[in-house]
């Protein structure tokens, strides 16, 4: 408790700084026309500014480089973010092609690795340290990388990836408090009061949205934040990030496997997502569909918490929570309509649930539409 009041200024600091920052860069956005695009894919209306992640850098940034010391750790984190961050914005202005924005993503990923030392370095299990050094830059690369595009791929209505980048940091402050990781949990209070200082202007009906620059720079964040916090740990611990970050790492693995199933690229856009689900097939409303999927990335954090005190309870909430999610998986078709092999073998051995034409679920239908 003490670790998390000695967080406070920091975490207020920067809410403050994206509270006044957020309404500056909304106006200058409008006044020269950096506004999103409507098309078929998107579900908003109007002219509103694309960059709203500029804020959310410039507080996260200053409040760093301000209030905390500064290691080099630290500086390669803030130099690779800068990179990551500059390649969404001008993907933002410009439209960048997509190997054109993932070569910045890639280089702003190698420098906290190569100069900072931001890597996982090894295990210890069952009392034994594993080193992985063979493997430490590679693994520690594709994280970074991957949950880069994670949050962006789930950026796809108001306030859904901000919010749930601020459950995923307040839950790295939460843990980091009681393990002693006192940096990793002053930057990510940082990252949380730059998020909640944003967020009302972000929540639906948004009036700025995070834009490339935004959701990679945050995904970038989280994945430097979870590499300074279980960087040499547990074997059950190096399981804490991937918990916390459930909702956009399983919605971009869903992705790519749907889209190579379709023999599509894997950047190609769809609206299959598990936002779009949500919101279409089960007919939630855009704000409603935003709040489930807080909750469900709450208790996901909540299990790594849960998990961190009670390897046994913890493991017990894992498994309940992912079993729920592989049977909506399933009887939405996010993968593919006729992937169900639990929901098959349950129709098998007991007859339910049965296939009808006006089932609500795609693996309940009796034909599909095209």
């Amino acid at each position: 408790m003490d670790n998390l009041l000695n967080i406070l200024p920091y975490f207020l600091v920067s809410l403050i700084m994206a509270f006044i920052l957020t309404p500056i860069i909304q106006s200058f956005g409008l006044r020269h026309n950096i506004i999103a695009k409507e098309n078929k894919r998107t579900v908003h209306h109007g002219r509103i500014t694309r960059i709203g992640g500029l804020a959310i850098y410039l507080a996260i940034t200053w409040v760093i480089l301000i209030m905390t010391p500064l290691d080099k750790g630290t500086i390669s984190i803030l130099i690779g973010g800068t990179i990551v961050f500059l390649g969404g914005f001008l993907d933002d202005m410009y439209n960048l092609k997509p190997l054109a924005k993932l070569a910045f993503i890639m280089l702003g990923s190698l420098v906290p690795i190569l100069f900072g030392d931001v890597l996982l370095q090894s295990i210890n299990l069952l009392g034994q340290r594993i080193n992985i050094e063979a493997f430490d830059v590679l693994v520690s690369f594709c994280w970074i990388v991957g949950l880069s595009n994670a949050i962006n791929l789930i950026d796809g209505l108001d306030g859904l990836a901000s919010g749930i980048s601020f459950i995923i940091v307040i839950t790295f402050c939460i843990i980091g408090s009681f393990s002693g990781h006192i940096h990793t949990t002053i930057i990510a209070a940082i990252v949380a009061g730059a998020l909640l200082g944003f967020l009302p202007f972000n929540f639906h009906p948004a009036k700025i949205f995070l834009g490339d620059c935004g959701a990679l720079y945050l995904g970038y964040m989280i994945a430097c934040l979870s590499l300074l916090g279980f960087k040499t740990s547990t074997f059950i611990s190096l399981g804490f990030p991937i918990i916390i970050v459930f909702v956009p790492l399983e919605d971009t693995v869903l992705a790519i496997i749907r889209r190579k199933l379709k023999g599509q690229s894997v950047t190609t856009a769809d609206r299959q997502h598990l936002h779009h689900i949500i919101m279409y097939k089960l007919g939630v409303s855009h704000e409603n569909t935003v709040l489930i999927l807080y909750l469900v990335t709450a208790l996901f954090s909540i299990a790594a918490i849960v998990l961190y005190f009670s390897v046994f309870w913890g493991l017990i909430m894992i498994f309940i929570l992912c079993l729920i999610v592989w049977i909506f998986i399933e009887l939405t078709g996010m993968v593919s309509v006729n992937f169900h092999p639990l929901i098959g073998l349950c129709r098998r051995l007991t007859g339910h649930p049965k296939k009808s034409d006006t089932a609500l679920f795609e693996a309940n239908k009796i034909k599909h539409r095209p």
